[in-house]
């Protein structure tokens, strides 16, 4: 009995997020055959590793998907407003009906390595192909963060990462710790405070951004002046760019700035520095608190400025806006708490993600495992990545940047599928 053949694809997605399904749109309108690999299924980060109240916070006229803009193609009757949950997985599916990727749903990869006679293989949870491209459009949010000490806390104290986080109710009655203050950590923030419950925030060294200023968004204004044009190999401080948090804000109610001393002074939020240790129900903080909050107003600030530059250079009439004041500074910092004399009865972690790439064995990182390439493409003939942060420009790994970003790799994988002679047609 002859064994059966292992089938070939042209070109192997990993990731079926808006990143690797981008891809699958591009080189199908080259007549490329491709399939996309999802281990759960299509857009499933936005289905489901969301909280109910989420919303974009950037605005929906960046969402750029390859031929199907959210004012144009899509027909979005808000470009200015953030779209919920809801609405953004509409806008994803909407888009994938345009073209009808291949795609395989509910598959893990579980190995991609070269093969003997060239190309790759690609083991998966349901059988193996062989192929000549692979993109890796995984992402960077596989594995939530929790620090080692995590496991020292109280196991009375229920802990939660914000990738399960849906709403309040989950938790139980009592005030919350929020540890970290980045997009989501601050936007969680504001669940909790509408909830009515008492809200900690250990503050790290997020940046922040103005929202609304001298009359239009912010991202507006840095759009015009040419801000999201700026690829890494041009960027002024590209180790910063590469390393910094993205800028908190929020695009809810139709989109604020987040000013954490106003929500302290406002709404009663207690601030700490960053978490530095934790035992049975006792925590310890840095003294940072005062440094991470005037970092973010800094950032905040320079904005501020930025904009205010290129409102200058090109004579625009716009109207002016007071100086920033800060309504609140600490008066001291404090570096332990007690959480059951606190009454706080959960913690929820809101500190990021990290890769998993330990099922690709190519050559394609450096030694702290992170992947090398040049606009995805790696020095490994047939080998690419898609969807992370600064991959070309800050659009990159999100919505306004994936068009360009996924056309030029869809023009790379052409090009070598021609010089080795396998270009074949869908």
């Amino acid at each position: 009995m002859k064994d059966t053949p292992i089938p070939h694809i042209p070109v192997a997605i990993v990731g079926g997020g808006q990143a690797g399904l981008s891809v699958a749109c591009q080189l199908k309108t080259k007549g490329i055959e491709s399939v996309v690999f999802e281990r759960h299924e299509k857009f499933h980060s936005w289905r489901v590793n969301r909280w109910d109240s989420f919303c974009l916070v950037t605005p929906n006229w960046q969402c750029r998907l390859p031929g199907f803009h959210y004012d144009k193609e899509f027909g979005g009757k808000d470009p200015d407003g953030f779209m919920l949950r809801a609405e953004i997985t509409d806008y994803l599916d909407a888009f994938v009906a345009t073209f009808e990727p291949n795609i395989y749903e509910h598959v893990n990869v579980t190995r991609i390595a070269h093969h003997p006679q060239g190309g790759y293989v690609v083991e998966t949870s349901v059988g193996t192909w062989t192929c000549d491209q692979v993109v890796i459009a995984t992402g960077g949010y596989d594995k939530p963060i929790e620090p080692a000490y995590a496991e020292a806390l109280d196991p009375t104290i229920v802990q939660m990462h914000s990738v399960d986080y849906r709403n309040p109710s989950q938790l139980p009655d009592g005030d919350v710790l929020i540890v970290g203050t980045g997009q989501s950590g601050v936007q969680i923030m504001e669940d909790f405070i509408r909830a009515g419950r008492g809200v900690h925030l250990a503050v790290g060294p997020a940046p922040r951004s103005p929202r609304k200023y001298r009359g239009r968004d912010a991202i507006d204004w840095l759009h015009d002046a040419g801000h999201y044009k700026i690829t890494i190999d041009t960027h002024p401080d590209p180790v910063k760019a590469l390393t910094q948090t993205n800028h908190y804000m929020s695009g809810r109610d139709g989109g604020k700035e987040i000013d954490l001393r106003k929500w302290h002074v406002d709404h009663g939020v207690e601030l700490y520095g960053s978490l530095a240790n934790m035992a049975g129900h006792k925590l310890e903080f840095l003294p940072d608190l005062t440094r991470n909050l005037d970092d973010a107003d800094r950032s905040y600030v320079g904005i501020r400025d930025q904009i205010d530059g290129y409102i200058a250079r090109n004579g625009i009439d716009a109207p002016e806006e007071p100086p920033f004041v800060k309504v609140w500074e600490p008066s001291c910092e404090r570096t332990e708490l007690d959480l059951k004399e606190t009454g706080i009865t959960s913690v929820l972690w809101a500190i990021g993600f990290r890769p998993d790439y330990d099922w690709i064995e190519v050559d394609v990182f450096d030694a702290r495992g992170k992947p090398k390439f040049n606009r995805g493409v790696t020095d490994v003939p047939g080998f690419h990545f898609i969807g992370l942060g600064w991959l070309n420009t800050w659009g990159s790994g999100r919505f306004l940047g994936i068009e360009e970003d996924s056309a030029h790799l869809a023009e790379q994988i052409d090009l070598q599928l021609q010089s080795a002679g396998t270009r074949a047609v869908a």
